[in-house]
């Protein structure tokens, strides 16, 4: 059971990395878009976490529930975000810069809350 969560935190990482990725090669663009890497990224995060919270069930270690659902508030507004603005020709600042904190916060909640 324990290399499957390290796999699954290794591409919850990589979803991470995609989607914060994917939002900073546009921060000086004209034109900022939802790219297929926020896209992709979210999609990954969400499963792979949801996915990492069932193994830790598993494992009798029981995940912070409040930490849990803080976190996945934050990426079910993300994927939402993302997901209805794909199609668009360009996202507002005020969208584009919420994206990025709120990609900032979920990996500052992940990294700081204990």
């Amino acid at each position: 059971m324990d290399i499957l969560h390290e796999i699954l935190v290794f591409l919850h990482l990589i979803g991470f990395a995609a989607l914060f990725g994917g939002l900073f090669v546009q921060l000086r663009s004209d034109a900022r878009v939802v790219n297929a890497a926020m896209f992709h990224g979210i999609l990954t995060q969400v499963l792979t976490g949801l996915l990492i919270v069932g193994v830790l069930e598993g494992m009798d270690e029981g995940p912070d529930s409040i930490k849990v659902g803080v976190k996945l508030v934050v990426a079910i507004v993300i994927a939402v975000l993302v997901v209805a603005n794909r199609k668009k020709p360009a996202l507002p600042n005020g969208l584009f810069f919420g994206l990025l904190g709120l990609t900032a916060l979920n990996v500052g909640v992940a990294v700081f809350w204990n």
